[in-house]
């Protein structure tokens, strides 16, 4: 939880920071143009973006595969839409990134392989399943 109360005391303080130079720079105007363009231009892109994540979405389950990577892409999706959306210059950075689908691939992918279980009891290396498989036996009142 520090990690979180760091990242919403320090975004904030850097966007505020970067607006004030960028302000001073080439004027308020010219700031405010700029945080509106790049929030309207980056909702047009996650747009495009979602309606191509849904219809692959859509394609993979049709063809009864599991489309984990697709849902992940459609959830980074949803982060740089809130991320381009919030004003500011940094968040904007950060949103655009999450757009160039060869790095949002390679985020998830790092993402999701540190998150893969391994079983102790596998000789290969497989990834677990996750299924435990055991006995039971049922006993009525």
């Amino acid at each position: 939880m520090p990690l979180l109360f760091l990242t919403f005391l320090l975004v904030p303080l850097l966007e505020i920071y970067l607006l004030i130079k960028i302000g001073s720079l080439i004027g308020a105007a010219w700031t405010v143009v700029g945080v509106v363009g790049t929030a309207a231009l980056g909702a047009a892109l996650v747009r495009r973006q979602g309606l191509a994540a849904l219809a692959r979405f859509r394609s993979a389950t049709q063809s009864g595969e599991l489309p984990a990577l697709t849902i992940m892409e459609g959830l980074a999706l949803l982060v740089a839409g809130a991320l381009l959306l919030t004003p500011g210059f940094f968040t904007d950075a950060v949103g655009f990134a999450l757009l160039t689908p060869p790095l949002r691939q390679v985020l998830i992918r790092r993402w999701l392989a540190g998150r893969a279980v391994v079983s102790e009891n596998s000789t290969q290396g497989k990834r677990d399943s996750g299924v435990v498989e055991g006995e039971f036996r049922r006993i009525d009142d």
